[in-house]
């Protein structure tokens, strides 16, 4: 997968990581599924925990538990939540 230029992906939050969903890489039925999952821009999500060999991980999104594959995730951008919680103060 390419450099996305620094941006942080879904892959690289550790668990019990809150994140917000700023865009998806993807394209086709995986990009279809992903929003299908309720993982559209703006959403928060919090990583539960990886599975013992670190794929797949389970997401907390509102009232949902989902598990998605590592390369799945890697497609997610992200922005740390607790920095945007801080700028609104």
């Amino acid at each position: 997968m390419p450099e996305r230029g620094g941006a942080r992906t879904l892959n690289d939050i550790r668990p019990g990581g809150r994140v917000r969903i700023q865009r998806h890489h993807s394209s086709g039925a995986v990009r279809q599924r992903l929003l299908d999952l309720g993982l559209m821009p703006n959403v928060v999500v919090t990583v539960v925990r990886s599975a013992p060999l670190n794929d797949p991980i389970e997401l907390k999104l509102d009232a949902s538990s989902i598990t998605l594959r590592r390369r799945e995730a890697i497609t997610i951008e992200v922005t740390s939540e607790e920095t945007r919680e801080e700028t609104k103060q």
